[in-house]
């Protein structure tokens, strides 16, 4: 198990292990339609905000979808000062998945144009 501390909360987020992560996770993860925008929006970006989604669902809400989306082993977080940022685990889900992540956001942006 992984853990990052956040420096200025003193709080600690579990992260899976590469053994831990599976494909069935990383999908179910991926059925909400929010969570799957929240990744498309850090592939496009490369790190993001969480707040940068405040518009798509309430805070509440989008801590869920982050929370989901960590324990999924999809995204980690660092931090500078008080200031959050989330970014996809990509290099380890290509290496274990290869093509998922760039087949299923290509996927959805296709659905989209019909």
């Amino acid at each position: 198990m992984q853990e990052s501390t956040d420096p200025v909360a003193t709080r600690t987020y579990w992260y899976p292990e590469r053994d831990d992560i599976t494909i069935y996770g990383i999908l179910a993860a991926l059925s909400d339609p929010t969570r799957l925008e929240i990744v498309r929006s850090i592939a496009e970006r490369d790190e993001c905000c969480p707040f940068d989604f405040l518009a798509v669902a309430s805070k509440q809400n989008l801590t869920h979808h982050f929370k989901v989306l960590r324990e999924a082993g999809l995204i980690t977080a660092r931090y500078e000062g008080r200031q959050k940022f989330v970014s996809l685990r990509r290099d380890l889900i290509d290496d274990m998945f290869p093509g998922l992540l760039d087949g299923l956001l290509r996927a959805v942006a296709a659905s989209e144009k019909h």
